[in-house]
């Protein structure tokens, strides 16, 4: 034992290999570049380091790295035992994680709550998927483990994302920028930022930061893709679609994404863009699909994927594809799967199917699960403008306007006033 973690916790293993895994683990912590091969150097300086094993499985399984999860996960638990009380769990942790049981990592959390790297796998962020399936469960993890950190910069970037969750926007900009004048890189704080500028319509100012972030002390972010999603997602709201084709152009081809980033920033630009009035040209979806892979499409890993997976074979027109996704979810283990996913594809079903009026009645009974799915208000927004894109073209003009009103309560949007204008004396 000879070294330790980011947050003081003991490595059972070699200093070059602790080294290693800390440089990962903060990397992960900053969304840098260079977790996943930092990782992977700890295990080359000792094999026999199960949770630089674990952590390998952690990001094959949440971020579509190309890793052999199975293969980690069997190296991971083959050596815990010769480790500490603490690092046992942390294994046990992610391994039943992966095999849809989160319940040992919040138990783990309880006991070790200085663990960063698995309490950022518990909270919906722009890394990874959370393990609960109300937002409310997982703020409730984040502010037990409060008092284990203090003033720490990583953690307060934590906070600010939960705070705006909860609708808490001020807060959430103090905590974020408090981060941010510490560690400027930091990852987690610059997203809570976009979130809170986003959610209180703060369109122009949001997006000058961003651009500034993304450039400057955001340069060398492993998620840039995400962030330029944020900065796209702005240029959208504003009804800016030049503006949103330079940005895809430049920053969100599939190509500069990899995996599940091109799926999630990519594809649901794409399919939001093409529901925009006066959208036009707007590039083929099928360009994520071929990036994403077919394993990724029909058999996504987590409730969140599967959410953009059943979006994209619907902009594909695929429905034997999206059939199947229906049925396989219905039978899963994981209940979100089973009652989330599921009847969100046979609504999207409906929809691909010329059903456009059943398919918004659908939506709308859906809409309260929706938060189950996990990730973020502003990314789940997508299945709303699933059923608004069905009321209009089912003509039923008064429930969009509804709809409509309702977002434009939330936050000011050009974007949602020219839907709105588009219903006028319809």
């Amino acid at each position: 034992m000879t070294g330790v973690d980011t947050h003081g916790y003991a490595l059972s293993t070699s200093a070059p290999a602790a080294e290693a895994y800390t440089r990962g683990v903060l990397d992960i912590l900053r969304l840098r570049a260079g977790a996943l091969e930092h990782v992977a150097e700890s295990i080359v300086h000792d094999p026999t380091f199960a949770l630089g094993h674990a952590a390998l499985a952690l990001l094959g399984h949440e971020m579509c790295a190309n890793v052999d999860v199975a293969a980690r996960l069997r190296q991971a638990e083959l050596h815990a035992p010769r480790s500490t009380e603490r690092e046992r769990s942390h294994v046990h942790a992610i391994a039943a994680h992966v095999r849809d049981d989160s319940a040992p990592m919040i138990e783990h959390l309880a006991s070790y709550p200085r663990d960063a790297l698995l309490l950022s796998v518990a909270v919906p962020t722009i890394a990874f998927a959370g393990v609960t399936e109300v937002p409310e469960a997982a703020w409730a993890i984040v502010e037990r483990c409060a008092p284990a950190y203090g003033e720490d910069w990583w953690f307060q970037g934590l906070l600010a994302f939960i705070r705006q969750e909860q609708h808490r926007y001020d807060e959430a900009m103090e905590l974020s920028c408090r981060s941010l004048t510490v560690e400027p890189g930091a990852g987690h704080s610059a997203h809570a930022r976009a979130h809170a500028h986003y959610e209180t319509g703060d369109h122009e100012a949001g997006l000058a930061w961003m651009d500034g972030w993304i450039l400057g002390d955001g340069a060398t972010i492993d998620s840039r893709s995400h962030f330029s999603w944020h900065a796209a997602l702005h240029e959208l709201s504003l009804g800016d679609l030049d503006a949103v084709r330079r940005r895809y152009e430049s920053q969100l081809q599939p190509g500069n994404a990899l995996g599940c980033r091109a799926l999630v920033d990519s594809g649901s630009l794409l399919f939001r863009w093409a529901l925009t009035p006066g959208a036009a040209a707007v590039p083929d979806i099928a360009e994520v699909a071929a990036v994403t892979g077919r394993g990724t499409l029909e058999r996504p890993a987590t409730p969140f994927l599967a959410l953009h997976t059943a979006i994209t074979l619907l902009a594909l027109g695929e429905v034997d594809a999206l059939h199947s996704v229906r049925t396989w979810a219905s039978t899963h283990r994981h209940p979100a799967f089973r009652e989330v996913v599921a009847p969100l594809a046979d609504a999207l079903l409906l929809m691909a199917t010329d059903r456009p009026g059943p398919a918004a009645d659908s939506l709308a009974a859906l809409a309260p699960s929706v938060r189950r799915l996990g990730g973020s208000d502003a990314q789940r927004e997508i299945v709303e403008e699933a059923r608004i894109a069905a009321l209009l073209r089912a003509g039923r003009w008064d429930d969009a306007r509804v709809v409509l009103d309702e977002r434009l309560d939330r936050r000011r949007s050009p974007r949602d006033e020219a839907w709105r204008t588009s219903t006028a004396g319809r």
